[in-house]
Order: C-alpha cells, then sequence, then structure tokens
C-alpha cells in the first residue's frame, strides 16, 4: 500500500524531514500523526472505503496530509485545479461523487463560486464559515484523537483519481489504484537510485502527474521533499535560488519551467553542483535549450521521461550528452515490468523502423476512466499472447518508431497527423525539426485554411536569445530532415508561444488565432 511507506519511514525514520514548503515542514513522524488524525475525522465524518475526496489546495505541506490521510481513511484522493472555473470543478465533484472536500482558508470565496453550482458537498475540511456544508478547519483537525484504524485496503483499491481534458469535451477520471501507484514509487526509486539523503523539488501541481514523484517515489526512499510555492513558479529567479538553497538533488519537470530559468540568465550565476537528476516530460525539450542545460550542469545526469497519465511512466533515456544523428532526445526504452507494441492502423505490428501507434502494457497502468466504461474500453487493446494468457495493452495515441539501438522515436501525436496532397504528415515531426535548429529556442506546427479552404501549414517561431535566423534559413534547415512534400506555408516570428495550464504548447489557440488571419 502506498500508505505503508509513511508508517515505515516514521517507525524507522521518524526525526528525518519528509515535506517541506518555505518555512514549514513535517517529520515522518509528524505526517504519520497528523495523517491518522485527518483519517479519524474524515471517518467520522462518514468517508468510507472506496469514496473519493476532493483536494483543492494550493502547494502546501497541508497537501501532502491530505493525500495520506485520504488514503488511509480507505478513500481515493482527487486533486482539483485552483484555477480552473467553478463551473467545471462542481462538474468534476457531480462526476467523481465527492462529497468531501479539504480545502484552506483562502479558498473560501472560489468554494462558495462553486457551492453556487449543483453539487453533492456534504463536509468541507480546512475552512471555518457559514457554508451550505459542515465545516471543521485545520486547528481542529490538529486536535482530534487519532483511531485504531483497520481498513483493511488492498492493493486494487482505488488510491487516487486524476482528470485530464477529453477529445469529446467531457474529462477524463483517470483512476490510478495502489498497486499503480505504489509500482511506480517503487520503479522510479530504484531507477534513478532514490535515497534519504536526496531533496526533491515538487513543481508539478497536484493535479498533473508529475506529482507522484514527490509524494509517492520520495517518502518510499525516505527521501524529502521541498513543495514549491506557486508565487516562485511565477519568477525564475526565486525558483533557481530555492534549488541552490535546498541543494536540491533530483528536479523534474516539464521542460518549460526549466528553460524559463535558462532564458533568464539567472542559472548562470547559482551554485547547481548538488543536482545530480534532472527528469523532464510532457512534451518534446527544445533542444537548443538542452545543450545549454548540458553545459551548465556537467555534473548532472538527465533523463527524459514517457508516460501519458494512464500509465505515469513507460519508458526513460537517460544521458548526459545528446544522442548523435537525432533531432530530438530518443523517448528511449521501456523499463521494468513494461511491455511495448508499436502496431498499425489495423493492430498489426509494425517493423523496425516504421511508424505506428505506441501500446502499453504494464505494472503502473490505470484501473480505467471512472464512470465511463465506454471510453476505458476504446483505450485499451486485449489480446492473447503464446500461451493463451490474455495481455492488455493501453493504447497512447502517440506515434513512435524504434531506431536502430531499439529506442523509441516520438515522431508525433495521432490526433496530430494531418493529410494533405494525400500526404500523412506529423505536425509534431515538423515541431521537432524546427526546434533542433542552434538558434531556436521554441517552436509550435499547425494547419490554417486559406481562402481556397485548403488545409496549409503555419510554424511560429521563437528565435533563441541573441540568436540569427531568417525564413530562408529555416526552409533550408528543415528540409535537410523532412521529406519533399512537406511544405510550410507560412513562418512567423514571435516573441512567445501560448501554453496551456499544463505548460505544453496552446495548439488549439495558435488555430483558433491563425483560421482566417492568412486569407
Amino acid at each position: 500500500m502506498l500508505t505503508r511507506a509513511i508508517k515505515n519511514a516514521a517507525d524507522q525514520t521518524p526525526e528525518k524531514v519528509a515535506f517541506k514548503c518555505e518555512d514549514n515542514s513535517l517529520t515522518f513522524e509528524e505526517l504519520a500523526r497528523r495523517t491518522e488524525q485527518l483519517a479519524s475525522v474524515l471517518i467520522e465524518q462518514g468517508v468510507k472505503q472506496g469514496d473519493r475526496v476532493g483536494v483543492f489546495l494550493p502547494p502546501s505541506i497541508e497537501t501532502a496530509i491530505a493525500i495520506y490521510g485520504i488514503m488511509t481513511a480507505g478513500a481515493a484522493y482527487v486533486p482539483l485545479d485552483a484555477n480552473s472555473p467553478p463551473a467545471r470543478i462542481a462538474f468534476l465533484l457531480r462526476h467523481c461523487e465527492i462529497k468531501h472536500l479539504i480545502s484552506e482558508p483562502n479558498q473560501r470565496e472560489k468554494i462558495a463560486e462553486i457551492q453556487n453550482e449543483e453539487t453533492d458537498l456534504q463536509h468541507i475540511i480546512g475552512i471555518n464559515n457559514d457554508s451550505a456544508a459542515e465545516t471543521i478547519s485545520w486547528k481542529e483537525v490538529a486536535r482530534s484523537q487519532t483511531r485504531e484504524l483497520s481498513l483493511g485496503v488492498r492493493e486494487d483499491d482505488l488510491a487516487y483519481v486524476i482528470y485530464t481534458s477529453g477529445t469529446t469535451g467531457v474529462p477524463k477520471g483517470i483512476m490510478h489504484t495502489h498497486r499503480s501507484g505504489f509500482s511506480y514509487a517503487r520503479l522510479s526509486k530504484e531507477l534513478y537510485g532514490v535515497g534519504h539523503r536526496d531533496v526533491f523539488g515538487n513543481h508539478s501541481p497536484l493535479h498533473f502527474d508529475i506529482s507522484t514523484f514527490g509524494y509517492f517515489t520520495m517518502p518510499l526512499a525516505k527521501g524529502t521533499t521541498i513543495i514549491i510555492p506557486e508565487a516562485y513558479k511565477r519568477f525564475p529567479a526565486s525558483l533557481s535560488q530555492l534549488i541552490e538553497k535546498e541543494s536540491l538533488t533530483i528536479w523534474y519537470s516539464v521542460p518549460l519551467a526549466l528553460t524559463q530559468m535558462l532564458e533568464s540568465g539567472i542559472l548562470e550565476k547559482r551554485n547547481l553542483d548538488s543536482l545530480r537528476w534532472i527528469l523532464f516530460g510532457g512534451e518534446p525539450f527544445p533542444i537548443a535549450h538542452l545543450r545549454s542545460l548540458l553545459k551548465l550542469m556537467p555534473g548532472a545526469r538527465f533523463s527524459n521521461v514517457y508516460g501519458p497519465a494512464e500509465v505515469n511512466q513507460c519508458t526513460f533515456y537517460n544521458f548526459r550528452e545528446l544522442p548523435p544523428g537525432e533531432t530530438s532526445v530518443p523517448l528511449g526504452k521501456a523499463w521494468d515490468e513494461t511491455e511495448i507494441i508499436i502496431v498499425d492502423e489495423y493492430d498489426r505490428e509494425v517493423e523496425t523502423g516504421k511508424i505506428g501507434e505506441c501500446l502499453v502494457q504494464t505494472s503502473t497502468m490505470m484501473k480505467g476512466y471512472i464512470g465511463q466504461p465506454e471510453l476505458t474500453k476504446m483505450s485499451l487493446y486485449i489480446t492473447e499472447d503464446e500461451n493463451s494468457l490474455t495481455r492488455t495493452f493501453y493504447r497512447t495515441g502517440d506515434l513512435v518508431r524504434q531506431n536502430e539501438r531499439g529506442e523509441l522515436i516520438f515522431v508525433g501525436r495521432r490526433d496530430r497527423q494531418i493529410k494533405i496532397r494525400g500526404y500523412r504528415i506529423e505536425l509534431d515531426e515538423i515541431e521537432s525539426v524546427l526546434s533542433s535548429h542552434t538558434n531556436v529556442s521554441e517552436a509550435a506546427a499547425y494547419t490554417f485554411r486559406n481562402g481556397d479552404n485548403e488545409t496549409s501549414i503555419v510554424a511560429e517561431v521563437v528565435v533563441l536569445k541573441g540568436g540569427d535566423l531568417t525564413e530562408e534559413m529555416l526552409h533550408k534547415h528543415y528540409r535537410k530532415y523532412l521529406p519533399g512534400y512537406i511544405k510550410l506555408d507560412k513562418i512567423r516570428f514571435s516573441r512567445r508561444i501560448p501554453r496551456t495550464a499544463a505548460g505544453k504548447v496552446d495548439h488549439n489557440k495558435l488555430k483558433n488565432e491563425a483560421d482566417g488571419k492568412f486569407l
């Protein structure tokens, strides 16, 4: 069970700091006690095994208490993004049948707006005010008596639900069990050699799956997680100062967080010798920025982490220098307890070097999408091996190929594949090639409809600070790597490329702004 890691650490290293956020910290012993207090309160309020409990908190010490308190009570935690509109949060509360919410006083106004929508909320922990639901403050929780908890939580019981955007407009609630969550913690601990001396900077918000490294892997290793407040993330100088001050040994984030610090020029002034692992994932890392980081941190190892939230992680590519002959960093090879196959549109396995969809079978795979059995069924590929044993794979929707070293190379998203003049074109592949130019900071490729209602391709490019770049130079560059039938109809130089809340390129915003603009 995921909760066992906290109990073991409390028994073996009670005074070790488990979580720290600014001036607040919790030892493993304190975390275990406060976790049991919260679990007791939840059970008294009627939380039953298998229930879902919402977590509506900014990055804080209380976040760790909430996660483990909920799981100790036999329930599953559901992270809610405080920046989402009240109507969306209310929908998630209804969809996940959440009756109990854990929050804090600064969210009082937002909660009031949420309660104006239709929800089934009955209890709110963390605030103390007039509300349509019963409330209890964190101080009251801290004064609560713990009870003997013998719930018999099983490996296949639900541990957490993470929501992502759905292609139909309805959010998808990804269900992970204690088995899948613990498998991730164990495998990542082993792969990166995480130990009790490690200090991890948790940059990711709780509703992103990257956060599980800080909240699951680090406690299992009896290491320390530094929870980074939102205010630090907006200022590269503050963020880089925190890395130096806390002597972080492991970092894991989307590439954007690292490139922002790099572009500010502040990293060159910091002592980053403590960092031994730089993990990144979520989208391709611009090659020009990666080259600069490698020079700044010669003592660190880098890891390109790949895996949709449905499987958390399934491959890795560890390196100290960029691989020769590739325009992007490989996704690498499958990690332990994982099998990957590459199939065509008819689910036939493709030959080495051919492009196909990446299908994953792994111990870290989700249980399914909550309340959406048909979507769950569509996302899985079930087959039998030569011994008639059933194998279940998750359809990632990612198009990949295998290079001569047996490493997976990301080509693009299946839903980002277009067809022009009869040719299939991967927009993500175009982005990768453009980003490999030494003077490109970042690039995005998307389509627009011209005056004849034909599909054309436009590239949005941000030039590296101090770099020299023209349209002609870019055309010459991509023609060296892409087939002759791929032609960019427009190249736009921009100061910045819009991003989603997850830090990924907002292709929809670019496309919506472009449609009709280039008539």
